[in-house]
């Protein structure tokens, strides 16, 4: 057990890594749009999508959840949440915050380690 947690402390979920692909997902997907609530489903679709396959193509040995929800910017705010029970030395979460004029972007990576 101990050499896999010292494996996981060199390499480990790096987030700042995560939180960079996503957000260059979104401002691909997003940037220089209005909000329209037609195009919510590909938007949403596309930065999950595009996101999932740049994690996947570092090569680390992880299971990827990505989430990704796109609301019209209000005076209401929007507020998410999330909890993990995981190992939290190889384990990992980023959340990565986007908005322009008209909507707001949250996406989530949750990274979850493959034991061999």
């Amino acid at each position: 057990m101990e050499e896999y947690r010292r494996h996981f402390e060199e390499v480990g979920f790096n987030a700042e890594e995560a939180h960079n692909i996503v957000k260059d997902c979104i401002d691909e997907v997003l940037g220089g749009e209005d909000y329209d609530q037609d195009d919510i489903n590909q938007w949403t679709a596309s930065i999950v999508e595009q996101s999932l396959a740049h994690l996947v193509r570092l090569g680390k040995a992880y299971k990827y959840i990505v989430t990704c929800a796109i609301v019209q910017k209000s005076s209401y705010g929007f507020h998410t949440a999330s909890s993990c029970f995981w190992d939290t030395v190889a384990d990992g979460t980023c959340t990565v915050r986007w908005e322009n004029q008209t909507m707001n972007c949250i996406a989530s990576v949750f990274a979850i380690a493959i034991v061999l």
